[in-house]
């Protein structure tokens, strides 16, 4: 993912921000007891997983499953999604295997939430074929839907149905700089029980806003490809053990690179950290190419 792209990653400041104020507040009101954590990449596609797939590997999904327990699926944003193909997808994986599909660029870019009521239901009624496999589905909106719009997403989120839960990626400056529009946006958020998407990448900062709106933190973390990518990961665990003593339910953690190369080496190396942490014993991804490096 090259969205946040910079020619020298050396020269970012990669500190997490404190937590928005009413974080804590999200997470006071959780009974959580266990942490529900999903770590995976964006794809499976063996062009872009370099090293990570043996050699004759006839099926990359099905083993992409047996490493990982989720994939963020961005194939579903190019095209809708058929019912028989997610029902394909759901068969080649494992039981407790997640999916989070990317809504269809046709809802969010190119009729900008505007007289989507048939994609939405066809998107909405063809991916519940996931079934127990349906971890969560997000909503990308272009970096050039602004506040302006309102409205179309006030009455987009109104309209999701409940069954499906949803997360929304907020890309616009906008948005997070108008302290009124930020607090507006966000108390729509939580009303509805959408989680708001934290976007981890080297050229926009301003889209790290800490800012919870539910008991779930989906992540999407973009690597620079560069060795700070292994240090970023450290301080994400460290607020992740912070957001989990206050009464974080779920993690959703994705792993992109500006260049995809090695996001199971990152996602495996960030595994191997939380398992030891947290007593879990979530499987720790193989390269195939040991000599893979970002």
């Amino acid at each position: 993912m090259k969205f946040g792209q910079v020619e020298d990653p050396s020269q970012i400041d990669f500190t997490l921000p404190p937590d928005h104020p009413k974080t804590a507040e999200i997470l006071k009101k959780s009974k959580a007891k266990e942490l529900e954590i999903r770590i995976g990449c964006a794809k499976w596609n063996k062009t872009d997983l370099k090293g990570f797939y043996p050699k004759g590997t006839k099926d990359e999904l099905t083993y992409y499953a047996t490493q990982f327990n989720s994939i963020e699926l961005n194939a579903t944003f190019y095209g809708m999604p058929s019912a028989e193909q997610v029902l394909t997808w759901n068969e080649k994986t494992l039981g407790d295997f997640r999916f989070y599909p990317k809504i269809t660029n046709t809802v969010s870019h190119f009729r900008r939430l505007q007289n989507i009521t048939d994609v939405v239901t066809q998107f909405a009624t063809n991916v519940l074929n996931f079934d127990e496999k349906l971890g969560m589905v997000f909503l990308q909106l272009h970096d050039n839907f602004k506040p302006k719009d309102y409205d179309r997403l006030e009455q987009f989120i109104k309209d999701w149905p409940r069954e499906i839960p949803l997360a929304v990626e907020l890309r616009n400056n906008e948005w997070f700089a108008d302290e009124e529009v930020f607090t507006k946006t966000m108390d729509l958020f939580e009303k509805h029980s959408i989680t708001n998407i934290i976007v981890d990448t080297a050229g926009r900062r301003d889209l790290l806003h800490m800012r919870l709106t539910t008991p779930v933190a989906f992540i999407r973390y973009v690597g620079a490809n560069a060795e700070s990518d292994y240090t970023r990961l450290d301080d994400w665990l460290e607020r992740i053990k912070e957001w989990k003593a206050a009464g974080l339910e779920k993690l959703y953690f994705f792993v992109h690179q500006n260049i995809e190369k090695a996001s199971p080496l990152l996602s495996a190396y960030f595994i191997e950290k939380v398992n030891n942490e947290f007593g879990t014993d979530i499987h720790v991804p193989q390269m195939a190419d040991p000599k893979t490096r970002f």
